[in-house]
């Protein structure tokens, strides 16, 4: 008989020498590289698309652009639904797993169509008017692909870091915490390298090996995105679904309309109220009043269970659940000011386009891509990062003794600004080209290349670049920095649903600018010839846009008041003064 020390050593041991854990490190190159080689395959495709929809399909430009801003919207928005679904229904590890195979069917389908003759038009030469469009049934091969690589991106996007991090939740939680900075840390530095490697490498396949083999690159490296996931499929730690924060916030929408007819008493307390149980929160702000029917108890012994719980969620929410809805609402005009900022970045097929009219050699034996010049916008927003956080605010904060840098709603403004200057300087670039063109007497050929570097392009991307490291990037850690810390999956859905309506508005206003410039018979400013039309005009449209969007930006932050950041440093500043005194 051993002792009890003995006995409690047997009992414990083994949960701590397990040869064979669940989870773990081991599991996260697996996550990593599956998230790495879905962002590399579908951004692949991205750049090039535009010249394989108007070459191959003998699509307009516009119609062109308006599958491919389609597209985008839908694969920035289906991870929201994808995340939604895993929280609440299916669970994290199969909605990967789906995503995993749809995409895969998506990229191999839309592969078979640079393969198969039938499934494209016959090829006709653009300088034609008369070229024969696609029928139905070849477009809905093309969509189908498309569509299916959006739905695999939303169910890989939607769950792959938070099944990550699930990996890591159990163990030391010193050390837990310290891997989990790590794997965030190389997962992003897997998506940035993943979208380098893709606007470089494989859309230079694309131009010199031809579609069948840049089109059959993604494929296999789709592949291995499913194959990288399931191989680890025996070690990954699998939780199950639970109720989604979308849906507590639905039922707080909801339940305030089913208490529509209750009157709120001028004079709160905190027996009326059903708290979280644990929660500190006991009383609902007083801000959107009519929120807070959703949380009054009506009924003390029958609308809640003796452990505090709500005997129908749909009929009584947590004062929690209220303020996190009213977080949310209170951030959505502030969200809406970055819809612009992603219009402007959403026209990617219009630089490919300008830029392969121009001469692109580096060497007299190679030249850039007219896909890969979005590496400069990647380039920049990376450079601008390491030198804000490791140059110019240690200096900043030495030279003024404390703690300095750019407040979060000063880095939004100060991306809008960007926007506007990038949108001006391709508006000018584009003006120049064009005359150039005309000058040369080649505005009758699109595919003619005028004597102009591509260089010039640089300033656009430069200050997209920087745009996207002011606003977008600012507005991230905005959601993080403003909304309850129970809500960070909502905070990064923002920014996808930003992207995603900016696709769509993107799409409006092309439409209608096409749309009322083509009106009397007129050449329009974005037809399918580059030097026919105003590309120039439409530009400087869009840079009036940001600068109005920069004007409401202001109203908006004067509408919402102090971040929570000014708030605690002019709570800290009123302390140093009254320490002084």
């Amino acid at each position: 008989m051993g002792t009890h020390s003995e006995e409690k050593n047997m009992i414990t041991e083994p949960l701590l020498i397990n040869k064979n854990p669940k989870g773990g490190l081991r599991t996260l190159p697996f996550i990593i590289a599956n998230e790495a080689f879905e962002r590399m395959a579908s951004m692949g495709l991205m750049p090039n698309m535009i010249l394989y929809l108007c070459g191959e399909y003998n699509m307009e430009t516009t119609a062109g652009t308006n599958v491919l801003l389609i597209w985008t919207a839908a694969t920035n928005f289906l991870p929201i639904i994808g995340a939604f679904l895993a929280d609440s229904c299916v669970g994290r590890y199969p909605m990967i797993g789906f995503g995993c195979i749809t995409c895969l069917l998506g990229v191999v389908l839309l592969w078979l169509t640079t393969i198969l003759s039938q499934a494209q038009p016959p090829a006709c030469d653009q300088l034609r008017s008369d070229c024969e469009s696609a029928t139905w049934s070849q477009l809905m091969l093309l969509y189908s692909a498309l569509g299916l690589m959006s739905l695999g991106g939303g169910g890989i996007r939607s769950s792959s870091l938070a099944f990550g991090a699930e990996q890591l939740e159990k163990g030391d939680e010193n050390k837990s915490k310290g891997a989990l900075q790590s794997y965030f840390s190389w997962y992003y530095v897997s998506v940035l390298a993943s979208s380098m490697v893709a606007v470089t490498c494989i859309v230079y396949i694309q131009d010199n090996l031809g579609w069948k083999v840049g089109f059959g690159v993604p494929a296999v490296i789709s592949l291995l995105s499913a194959l990288s996931f399931f191989l680890a499929s025996p070690f990954y730690v699998q939780s199950k679904a639970n109720t989604s924060l979308l849906t507590g916030l639905i039922q707080v929408l909801v339940a305030s309309y089913k208490n529509r007819h209750i009157k709120l008493s001028s004079q709160t307390t905190e027996e009326m109220y059903h708290p979280r149980k644990g929660s500190m929160l006991l009383v609902p702000s007083e801000n959107l009043r009519c929120l807070n029917k959703a949380c009054i108890i009506k009924h003390p012994g029958q609308d809640s269970t003796p452990d505090r719980r709500a005997s129908n969620p749909w009929s009584l929410c947590t004062v929690d659940q209220v303020e996190e809805l009213k977080a949310l609402i209170k951030v959505i005009p502030l969200w809406s000011t970055g819809i612009m900022i992603a219009v402007t970045i959403s026209q990617s097929s219009f630089p490919v386009l300008q830029a392969s009219t121009m001469d692109r050699h580096i060497t007299p034996n190679f030249e850039i891509p007219s896909g890969s010049f979005g590496i400069f916008t990647i380039i920049t927003v990376i450079l601008w990062i390491g030198f804000y956080d490791r140059i110019l605010q240690p200096i900043a904060s030495k030279i003024r003794g404390k703690p300095c840098q750019l407040r979060l709603k000063q880095r939004m403004g100060i991306g809008l600004l960007f926007s506007t200057a990038s949108m001006a300087a391709w508006a000018i670039t584009e003006t120049v080209r064009r005359n150039i063109a005309i000058n040369e007497g080649i505005s009758d050929d699109p595919r003619a290349v005028v004597k102009m570097s591509a260089m010039w392009v640089l300033p656009y991307h430069v200050l997209s670049g920087l745009a996207m490291a002011f606003n977008m990037i600012g507005q991230i850690e905005f959601y993080y920095s403003e909304l309850p810390r129970s809500m960070s999956s909502i905070a990064s859905a923002l920014h996808g649903l930003g992207m995603s309506v900016a696709s769509l508005v993107a799409s409006f206003i092309m439409n209608a600018v096409d749309e009322i410039t083509k009106r009397g018979g007129k050449e329009g400013w974005i037809p399918s010839n580059i030097n026919k039309g105003r590309y120039d005009y439409y530009y400087w449209l869009l840079a009036g846009l940001n600068m109005a969007s920069f004007i409401y930006f202001l109203a908006c932050c004067k509408a919402y008041g102090p971040c929570r950041e000014e708030a605690s440093e002019a709570l800290d500043e009123k302390d140093g003064k009254e320490e002084e005194c």
